[in-house]
């Protein structure tokens, strides 16, 4: 309490101290802003798989040692005649010198200049070149751009489209920065209209601009910095922004309503502020805290993606925070009784009525009254919500979530279409310690150990070929089928072995490896006995060790967020059972979201609004943990606007029924309206043409209306009437109230009540 007085005294004690605190966190900003600048070029498109899971440590074997292994990038040459003529060939042969001198390329395995003819495409107009470059994630997001941008310009022999991991990243940054614009341009006026009448006038309303521009900017310095330090997930800006804009407008709701309290009451400006902070502003900290802490537990998963997500979702809720203490209350105290000019909808608005008159009060009265009857509804009906989520099967997706319009998404339908044998998505199974000899290579130069190894091999590969889900397996031996060796190996075997060792090419069944049936094939595949320790990699081996990256710390994870949550609310409320009602009905919210998820973007329960899906029937493994994080935030930030009120009126003396109804009269609108913000705002990106976007969009708007009616407004007033005076314990039994029972509200006058 001291150091807040001081602090408090120190920023905004008198109207100069305001206006001084202003420029000098203004000149913060600004510092913050150019610190950050730049900082998209700096986060990796990836941080999908651990740094050391063995799919990662196969697909770089592969690359450096073998010059093989899935390309970055895929380009499709076509010709308006035959791919063999005479000016296409030239422009092909150049376009495969061009790629093959640039120092920045690892190889390039191409139709060109030899003319391989598992390269060119079944109608004779299509060629394919592949390439694999040197470098981190970053350093390859930069010359798969310059490179693509270079090769596909229009006029020439040849046409040229792009395809492949870079490409779709690429084409994804893009969609994703144009459907954030649209949405802005359509979502603004919507939003701005809500803040006004939420708000109740138009200089309220541009407060938490002012705050989320501060948390913005400084958590893009953060992040910068992080980036300097750790591999920063592209995805994290914009759930950073996005996790910044709405804890600004809640934070400023729950203030400025406050201090508008007390200016109504009488106070001066300085003195309002200073109420304010030390009520709203106390729950401002403790949420904060709370959902830095949560967030912060997330570093348990070995993922590039979320260790940066946690750290930059805590980072902006600790922002947020300092905005919310910082800028805010000296932007008060400087305008005043101002605050409330130019409310628009003043003639709509309703006069100031009672609290025992306002809707809030009157539901939660309602839901009182028959609190087992709710109860039981609302987690019946929460319960059916969650039930499509027992069906859900992980993948990952790929350029199909992409719309029919999109240069990658119709070079990647021709690739599938003209190039079956292209080996996009097989596995790459490395054999460090076994060596077979190319054929015609002199078997008297003892560089080179194999004979004992070539039936080991053959063996090996046999037996791989007849697992199930395998079509077709490729290495220095031959090629096998069913467990038959269907063809001879051929001049194209010296790529599968060297000094380091030999590796093979274990082509699926299934049309995507990126589904559960590419998990089951990786895991049948480490299961089988080689004839050394075998490394698996590709596409289906990436989805299974980032599935069990997630799935193996999960325990662990969720045992830091309860544990994280419990402390910091019992040390704001002083209660045990009002925490683990928290926690536990935030993870039933959660889990109803889960299940709509599902049951829209997997089985597609509203393709007769929403279209047909253009992704594969899977539920994506990163997705869902990115989005919670967001959700989870932002439920525990309702949770704590609820809890301030309540908790404050049951310190007054106030009956527990009647605690529950005052309070969500005070905070209801306050958190319905914050929600309906962030809603708004996630919506829109359902209107985007990037599948994973309307995913993140649809979930958090799902989730955070769930949140703030089903489980703030119904279920929460009725399990603390049910559990009545015991939410308090033990902080009741030290401070001796008295016990209410179950008719404590009927008994109070109705004084009391107003």
């Amino acid at each position: 309490m001291p150091l807040r007085f001081s602090l408090a005294k120190t920023v905004y004690g008198t109207r100069r101290r305001a206006l001084c605190s202003l420029v000098l966190l203004a000149a913060v900003a600004l510092a913050a802003g150019l610190g950050g600048h730049g900082v998209g070029e700096r986060l990796a498109p990836g941080g999908w798989t651990p740094a050391h899971a063995q799919s990662t440590r196969a697909d770089t074997l592969l690359a450096d040692r073998f010059h093989a292994g899935q390309p970055q990038l895929l380009l499709l040459a076509t010709a308006k005649g035959s791919i063999d003529a005479p000016e296409a060939d030239r422009a092909g042969r150049a376009l495969t010198a061009r790629l093959t001198a640039d120092p920045r390329v690892s190889w390039v395995r191409g139709y060109w200049p030899r003319q391989t003819p598992e390269l060119r495409g079944r109608d004779g107009h299509s060629a394919l070149v592949a390439v694999r470059f040197a470098g981190d994630e970053s350093a390859v997001r930069a010359v798969s751009k310059e490179v693509t941008d270079r090769e596909t310009r229009p006029g020439g022999a040849l046409s040229v489209a792009p395809a492949g991991e870079s490409a779709l990243f690429s084409e994804m940054e893009r969609l994703s920065t144009r459907g954030a614009m649209i949405a802005e341009l359509i979502v603004a006026p919507l939003v701005l209209l809500v803040l006004l009448w939420v708000f109740g006038s138009l200089v309220a309303a541009l407060l938490p601009v002012a705050v989320g521009a501060f948390a913005v900017l400084t958590t893009t310095a953060l992040l910068r910095a992080l980036s300097e330090l750790m591999t920063v997930s592209m995805f994290v800006l914009n759930i950073a922004t996005a996790l910044g804009f709405g804890l600004a407008v809640d934070y400023c709701l729950l203030i400025v309503s406050r201090f508008t309290e007390e200016l109504h009451g009488g106070a001066r400006p300085v003195t309002a502020a200073r109420r304010a902070m030390r009520t709203a502003g106390r729950a401002v900290v403790f949420s904060a805290v709370t959902v830095a802490a949560a967030l912060g537990a997330l570093t348990v998963f070995p993922l590039p993606l979320t260790r940066s997500l946690a750290l930059g979702g805590a980072v902006v809720a600790l922002c947020s925070a300092a905005g919310a203490f910082l800028v805010l209350p000296a932007l008060l105290v400087l305008l005043g009784p101002q605050v409330n000019r130019f409310d628009l909808f003043r003639r709509w608005r309703g006069s100031g009525r009672p609290v025992a008159e306002g809707r809030w009060y009157r539901l939660a009265l309602w839901v009182t009254r028959r609190p087992a009857l709710v109860a039981l509804g609302t987690l019946l009906l929460l319960g059916l919500l969650a039930l499509p989520g027992a069906q859900a099967r992980f993948g990952m997706y790929d350029d199909r979530i992409l719309p029919a319009s999109s240069p990658v998404a119709r070079a990647s339908q021709r690739l599938r279409a003209e190039f079956p044998a292209d080996d996009e998505d097989a596995a790459g199974v490395v054999l460090p310690a076994v060596h077979v000899l190319p054929p015609g290579t002199d078997h008297s130069r003892p560089a080179l150990r194999s004979a004992p190894d070539e039936p080991a091999v053959h063996a090996y590969a046999a037996r791989l070929s007849r697992l199930p889900g395998v079509r077709q397996v490729t290495t220095a031996t031959g090629v096998y089928r069913n467990g038959l060796r269907t063809a001879p190996a051929g001049p194209w075997a010296a790529s599968f072995t060297g000094p380091a060792g030999t590796w093979l090419s274990v082509r699926p069944a299934a049309d995507s490896a990126l589904s559960p049936e590419g998990r089951r094939l990786t895991e049948r595949l480490r299961a089988e006995p080689a004839p050394a320790p075998a490394l698996v990699g590709g596409p289906g081996a990436r989805l299974t060790d980032t599935e069990d990256a997630l799935l193996g710390p999960m325990p662990l994870a969720v045992l830091l967020t309860v544990a994280a949550t419990l402390v910091l609310l019992f040390a704001y409320t002083r209660s045990v059972l009002v925490p683990v009602k928290a926690v536990l009905l935030n993870a039933l919210s959660l889990a109803a979201t889960f299940g709509i998820i599902v049951a829209v973007f997997q089985q597609g329960r509203l393709e007769a609004l929403i279209g047909p899906l253009r992704g594969p029937p899977t539920t994506d493994v990163v997705i869902p943990a990115v989005m919670f994080c967001t959700a989870f935030g932002l439920s525990m930030d309702y949770e704590v606007f609820l809890l301030s009120r309540i908790l404050e009126e049951h310190r007054r003396g106030t009956p527990t029924r009647l605690a529950v109804a005052t309070g969500l009269q005070r905070t209801g609108r306050l958190f319905t309206s914050a929600a309906l913000v962030f809603a708004v705002v996630m919506a829109s990106l359902a209107a985007c043409d990037l599948v994973m976007l309307q995913l993140i969009g649809f979930g958090l708007a799902v989730a955070v209306l769930l949140d703030c009616t089903l489980v703030r407004a119904l279920l929460v007033p009725a399990v603390m009437s049910l559990v009545g005076h015991a939410n308090w314990w033990p902080a009741s039994r030290r401070n001796g109230a008295p016990h209410q029972g179950r008719g404590e509200l009927r008994d109070q006058p109705s004084a009391a009540r107003t």
